[in-house]
């Protein structure tokens, strides 16, 4: 296989997935860093309330529109908003020109809703069309978690024309349930506005290296040979069946019916794909996961080492038996992967929520110092 400059692009090019980049501030978008990942291959961008906290906290960059926002509306957490939508208007129109060269497949800019919403679900679908009515621009997706109130807002949202990236996913049934949300409100979409499906896009985004993390801490646990030998497989194999299951849905009367349509399939995303053990390869969570119709949002460090020695060859669906094997096995030792999932997703909701709470925090006390 020909390899090009760089295998970024490469890994679009041979093994049709597209990596978006897992990192989006204020800074990397004055000083061109986003720009030049958009030239080595990058398609898209996806954040979230942790790296939004990150990027606002530690940067000056924000004080002078953060202290105007204050002053029209004294509010912190409007004012926060108000510096999230400026990154990810400035960001989509960085990315709009992927986005019309593609048709509309790539190029997206991922916004999530406030993670305080987790387990509201008026509040969720009402925040949506606050974010997306305000954006204004086709290559924007809202970013709802797939807790049980989140999926049932992405099937109404989906079917108000929104595109949606549906975050936090831990584990297959959860991701069974995104997949038929999606195609719910596609199919009550298609049937008040036929014209509109096709105009709709959606990624699912499927954790990867919490997955292992917390499997096996549980693997450790019960410490016996065979399943101290299964630690380092878990997520890899249980993201190889998700796959497995897109296609499966793919190939079914109900998604032909929305593909006549002109409706896009909701793509597997893979994300948390840094390797969080050192003792693991650092594209652990990329090379075996290649694909057609799939996503791979990574953070800078695992773009680097991917770029530099990664493999863009499909592999996501090479070996499906043996997925199956792994993720038997590991639930024959005595892991309960459903409670690994409903763990994960908890965590999740919590840590952003942290993050985001901190963040406005934050603003606060810098309002305090700027007014």
């Amino acid at each position: 296989v020909e390899m090009t400059v760089d295998r970024l692009i490469d890994l679009f090019a041979i093994g049709g997935q597209s990596p978006w980049i897992d990192n989006l501030g204020r800074g990397p978008l004055r000083d061109g860093s986003l720009g030049a990942w958009k030239q080595r291959g990058i398609r898209g961008i996806t954040s979230n309330p942790t790296i939004f906290q990150k990027a606002i906290a530690g940067s000056a960059l924000y004080d002078r529109e953060l202290a105007a926002s204050l002053n029209r509306h004294g509010d912190v957490e409007t004012a926060y908003w108000d510096l999230v939508c400026s990154d990810i208007a400035e960001a989509a129109d960085l990315f709009r020109d992927v986005y019309d060269n593609s048709d509309g497949g790539d190029g997206y800019v991922s916004v999530e809703v406030s993670p305080t919403l987790a387990h509201d679900t008026a509040g969720t679908i009402a925040a949506a069309q606050m974010l997306w009515g305000r954006l204004d621009r086709p290559n924007v997706m809202i970013k709802i978690p797939a807790t049980a109130s989140g999926i049932e807002a992405v099937s109404v949202v989906t079917e108000l024309g929104i595109n949606v990236n549906v975050t936090l996913i831990f584990g297959l049934r959860g991701y069974a349930r995104v997949l038929e949300a999606y195609m719910s409100g596609l199919e009550a979409l298609l049937e008040r506005e036929p014209g509109r499906v096709a105009q709709v896009a959606s990624v699912a985004s499927f954790f990867i290296s919490r997955v292992d993390s917390e499997i096996d801490r549980r693997l450790t646990e019960i410490g016996t040979p065979d399943a101290l030998d299964l630690r380092g497989r878990g997520a890899v194999a249980q993201a190889q069946l998700a796959y497995e299951h897109f296609t499966d849905v793919l190939v079914g009367s109900r998604w032909n019916a929305l593909a006549a349509a002109g409706a896009k399939p909701q793509r597997p995303l893979w994300a948390s794909t840094s390797t969080k053990n050192p003792t693991y390869p650092d594209t652990l969570y990329v090379d075996p996961l290649v694909g057609p119709m799939s996503v791979n949002t990574l953070p800078e460090a695992t773009a680097e080492a991917f770029s530099d020695h990664g493999s863009p060859i499909r592999s996501v669906d090479s070996d499906p038996e043996s997925a199956r094997h792994v993720w038997n096995a590991i639930m024959q030792v005595g892991v309960d992967t459903e409670d690994v999932a409903t763990v994960l997703e908890k965590q999740g909701v919590e840590a952003f929520v942290a993050s985001h709470n901190d963040l406005l925090t934050e603003l606060a006390a810098k309002a305090k110092h700027l007014s």
